[in-house]
């Protein structure tokens, strides 16, 4: 079992940044997929940014690459996102997800491959 604790999120200006962290219990974690995703009201889950095991193939979605950074650290069973110039169409819900098969070289795009979830934390980028 894997339970993921994320930070709160907030309420930004647009242009402004936030780093968002979120902690996993359990021992799989340094051998997992870990991967963030957001929902905005009345839209799909999407998938922002995925780092296997090692880092060593990072996924980003479009719309956020050169602006958002996933990052982790095995020692301390965390996984961070740090957003910068931030834009309205970034508000959403932000999901912290595990997929805790072992080992995995190229992260999944697919949300139901990701086992364990955080409870979402808001963010809010005003305009």
């Amino acid at each position: 079992q894997v339970q993921l604790v994320e930070s709160m999120g907030g309420l930004v200006p647009a242009g402004g940044s936030l780093r968002l962290s979120c902690v996993a219990s359990g021992r799989a974690f340094s051998s997992s997929t870990m991967a963030w995703f957001r929902q905005a009201p009345e839209k799909e889950r999407q998938l922002v940014a995925a780092i296997p095991w090692n880092s060593a193939r990072i996924y980003y979605a479009d719309s956020v690459k050169g602006r958002f950074t996933i990052s982790r650290d095995n020692t301390k069973n965390a996984v961070y996102l740090q957003m910068n110039s931030l834009a309205p169409e970034d508000t959403a819900v932000y999901y912290c997800a595990c997929d805790a098969t072992h080992y995995k070289l190229y992260p999944p795009t697919q949300s139901s491959a990701y086992n364990y979830w955080g409870q979402g934390t808001q963010v809010t980028v005003s305009s």
